[in-house]
């Protein structure tokens, strides 16, 4: 087992794939000799290769990742008491295209729920969608009455509740409106209710334009003003929507049907090593093979979007990227705030030092693909291939609005751990064996094998073979957890 890496041979620092005592002669991978650690490096974190100075950048990932604050010998830790990221204020872009290419291969196959627009659903769950957080407690009771309906074809009940619909203004109120209409007609809800209050901003007759052609047999309405006993009505519509769902079976579906969404959080050292890398090597598999994925979190390419940029399949993507990256830091500044107040605490305690460290390691989620589209927040996937979305780094934001692009499932590595779910099967992928073990309640593959044996090749097509699993049935720990929610951004006033 390795217990040094060093990522890239420009490299100035290697991570820890294990904690390190002071005195340890380490080799390091990659490597011909053997470091003498000369400071405790906890797992995750780096420890300098060379002498160096202050103000000198530190390279890892072959990119600088910040610079020294002081004087770093080699074998001494590197991280947040000496360094400082390198990032501030605007940048101007320059489009230097990088022109990957990913040689197509066959499609393979899974089962799923084909539907009338085409698209193919993983799922065929019955969602209660309500339009205000008004209704909240009476969309919870529904689902709870509607429960005795699963089984056979019908996979789960699902109420998403949610605080907004009202008092809400502007792109808020746009963005609510276009994340239930999306959710409203996602392939994974064999069946739907729309449940509204009737006196809310955005209530039902606001909210179905923006629904576009929608299979009216697999979608319904009901307005709670309007009928006297709300959960008595909600039910006769249910009843219909089961009749309905129960007739659905899986049929075999190529995986060019399947859109997948990119998501990380609770990063540490090892996330940009072990789970992103297989991420990305996954996502490159499944844009071969004709089907999509998602990046999103913006914030967290703050650093490594020039690598992004770049990759856009034309002179328009690149311009599409420059703009999703602008737009957020100009978002952060119109807020009074720094645009690059990150990594979070959990994230430096992993060892991630700076925002570019983190971003490096973000951005290995997106594999070599061109990006083929640039997406608005509550925008849809229309385009196959790579696609960037903008949103926060927010787990359940971000997560929120890929399930609402239209993915069908997400794919979230986290190194430190976490329980949640979105409106989608969201896989949880554990940058290293220790927190699969303790945490195996929560996390579904273990990408931490990576550094103890195998290749990247070989860890995706494990991942890959994983996922068929999941749309042709198995359940996430999410899933089996109970744990689905759903949030939507909010960036203005409350009326």
């Amino acid at each position: 087992m390795n217990e040094l890496i060093r990522i890239n041979a420009g490299d100035s620092v290697a991570v820890a794939l294990r904690a390190l005592k002071t005195g340890e002669k380490i080799s390091v991978s990659g490597t011909d000799f053997k470091l003498e650690i000369l400071e405790d490096i906890p797992m995750g974190h780096k420890v300098a290769l060379k002498n160096i100075s202050a103000g000198e950048p530190i390279i890892k990932y072959g990119f600088p990742i910040g610079s020294a604050t002081s004087e770093i010998l080699k074998g001494y830790h590197v991280h947040t008491n000496n360094v400082k990221t390198l990032l501030s204020g605007a940048h101007e872009y320059e489009y230097h295209p990088t022109n990957p290419k990913l040689e197509k291969i066959s499609p393979e196959k899974f089962n799923g729920y084909v539907r009338s627009d085409g698209r193919v659903g993983i799922r065929n769950e019955l969602w209660i969608i309500p339009t205000v957080g008004c209704v909240n407690d009476i969309a919870l009771a529904i689902e709870k009455e509607a429960e005795k309906f699963v089984g056979g074809s019908i996979e789960n009940v699902r109420a998403f509740t949610h605080p907004y619909g009202c008092s809400q203004m502007a792109d808020d109120q746009e963005n609510t409106r276009k994340i239930l209409a999306n959710l409203a007609t996602h392939p994974n809800a064999g069946g739907v209710l729309m449940l509204g209050l009737g006196c809310e901003n955005s209530g039902i007759a606001t909210i179905k334009p923006y629904m576009g052609n929608f299979d009216a047999e697999r979608v319904r309405f009901l307005i709670s003003q309007d009928v006297s006993n709300e959960i008595e009505a909600a039910m006769k519509i249910i009843g219909e929507l089961v009749e309905k769902m129960n007739k659905d079976v899986r049929v075999p579906c190529e995986t060019s049907k399947l859109t997948v969404g990119l998501k990380c959080g609770g990063s540490d050292g090892l996330s940009g090593i072990t789970a992103n890398p297989t991420i990305g090597y996954f996502s490159d598999m499944l844009v071969a093979q004709g089907g999509s994925t998602i990046l999103t979190e913006v914030p967290e390419m703050f650093g490594a979007e020039t690598i992004l940029m770049n990759r856009g399949k034309d002179g328009e993507i690149y311009q599409k990227t420059v703009k999703l990256i602008n737009d957020f830091k100009n978002y952060y500044a119109s807020c009074g705030q720094p645009v690059y107040e990150n990594p979070s605490p959990g994230n430096k305690a992993g060892g991630i030092t700076t925002l570019e460290d983190k971003a490096l390691g973000c951005t290995q989620k997106s594999g070599s693909a061109p990006v083929s589209d640039v997406l608005p927040y509550a925008g849809k996937v229309v385009t196959q291939g790579l696609n960037l979305l903008s949103a926060p780094g927010n787990d359940l934001v971000a997560s929120t609005a890929l399930a609402a692009a239209g993915a069908q499932i997400v794919l979230f590595s986290t190194g430190r751990g976490t329980p949640f779910g979105c409106p989608v099967p969201t896989v949880k992928i554990s940058s290293n064996s220790d927190l699969a073990l303790r945490k195996s309640n929560w996390i579904d593959f273990n990408a931490g094998t990576l550094v103890e044996a195998g290749t990247l090749p070989e860890k995706a097509r494990e991942l890959f073979d994983f996922v068929l699993s999941v749309a042709n049935g198995k359940k996430t720990r999410n899933e089996i957890n109970n744990f689905q929610g759903m949030a939507i951004f909010k960036t203005g006033a409350t009326l």
